[in-house]
């Protein structure tokens, strides 16, 4: 394992036949999450080593990678250079790649060239919202632009479906019913709410262990998928609109539902609490505070769970963090596909060229970009057309 840098180490780098149709060259900076119990990282040596190929100049900060199995050596290997610390990192990139948000000791890190790409939810955090606007940095939402809408739904539903089933247990104040039938007795009851990628992630899961299962969803030909996938277990496929007929039988919920902010009703109201088993326990995939369920709030690994109406609730915001070797591919290979065109083309050309990273920008150049996003903080917006002719 490599021991700590008191300066940039550097890796031999050449510039590849064909650079000088690119824009620029960027210096990508990679840090490590300091958010409670993160351990991904935004980049593995994969794609750093694809950066490297194209030109651009990566940095790492020291032991960013450690807890995903991605090593200093091995992003020198790829083309890296390791940055001592986050400030050191921070003072020389232009681009900055994250798995989560940018948080309140990194503010003073932040400069008007950062473009910040990571999963940020500035709809849900004003103080950083407005700290990128004080900044003028740009800001792409990664969660809002990943093309094939993956990013780590199926291993946060995985890991929702085994937190829950451990829950379940007596131990842990849960109903004590088996995840699995045994001696004729019936397994633990489980509603997954929402058969997307996160939900189908619990459902491998929760069959894999002999639960019994009743997926919900609004959509038929999902539910008509799922049934023919599934029709070999203990699985049963109804519209969202019958979940208050299986709540008095289920000693697990799972949500995977992500809630529309605009809207103010809830798929499992504080009232419908009542009609759960004592001892019954929600995991809320989405986290969205008061969002599908009206008594969720996130929480996190150390303080993972809190109860309402004798209900168990656990709300972690980064579940996949708990797997940080595979949850790191997943992200890696999705977020590249944001970090690549910008880098190689510029913000400009870059949504140009893809219209889909455009609708991911939250704010450039001290405007909000993001019509959504400011329609949620009640502040103004402005076209990134017109905040990109600055």
């Amino acid at each position: 394992m490599a021991t700590a840098c008191s300066t940039l180490v550097s890796a031999k780098r050449h510039r590849p036949i064909g650079l000088e149709r690119k824009a620029f060259w960027m210096r990508i900076g990679i840090p490590r999450e300091i958010k409670i119990k993160e351990s991904r990282v935004a980049l593995l040596p994969t794609q750093v080593k694809q950066l490297c190929a194209a030109g651009h100049d990566v940095l790492v900060e020291h032991n960013a990678g450690a807890l995903a199995g991605a090593f200093d050596e091995d992003y020198v290997a790829a083309g890296a250079r390791i940055a001592p610390d986050g400030p050191a990192l921070y003072a020389r990139a232009q681009m900055i790649v994250k798995v989560k948000e940018i948080l309140r000791p990194e503010f003073a890190l932040l400069r008007p060239n950062h473009t910040i790409i990571a999963n940020l939810y500035c709809e849900r955090d004003r103080v950083m919202l407005d700290r990128f606007l004080d900044v003028g940095l740009t800001a792409i939402a990664a969660e809002k632009a990943h093309p094939h809408k993956a990013g780590n739904s199926p291993l946060a539903g995985e890991i929702a479906a085994l937190e829950g089933l451990r829950l379940v247990l007596l131990p842990y104040g849960g109903t004590g019913r088996h995840f699995m039938r045994h001696a004729g007795v019936m397994s633990t009851r489980v509603i997954v709410i929402g058969l997307g990628l996160a939900g189908r992630g619990a459902l491998r899961t929760l069959f894999g262990l002999g639960v019994s299962v009743v997926g919900l969803d609004h959509t038929q030909g999902t539910l008509a998928r799922a049934a023919l996938d599934w029709e070999n277990r203990d699985f049963t496929a109804a519209h969202i609109d019958t979940l208050a007929e299986h709540l008095p039988q289920a000693d697990l919920v799972i949500n995977c539902v992500r809630w529309d902010k605009d809207r103010t009703d809830h798929l499992l109201t504080r009232k419908m609490l009542a009609t759960m088993r004592k001892g019954a326990v929600i995991v809320d995939v989405a986290c969205d505070r008061a969002g599908a369920i009206e008594t969720s709030m996130p929480t996190s690994w150390e303080n993972p769970t809190y109860q309402v109406a004798g209900v168990t609730h656990f709300c972690v915001e980064n579940l996949p963090s708990a797997v940080p070797e595979a949850s790191s591919v997943s992200f890696a290979d999705l977020i590249y596909t944001l970090v690549e065109p910008v880098a190689d083309l510029g913000l400009a050309r870059a949504v140009e060229d893809q219209d889909w990273l455009g609708a991911a920008v939250v704010c450039h150049a001290g405007k909000v970009v993001h019509e959504r996003t400011a329609r949620l903080q009640n502040m103004p917006s402005t076209p990134l057309a017109e905040a990109l002719v600055v």
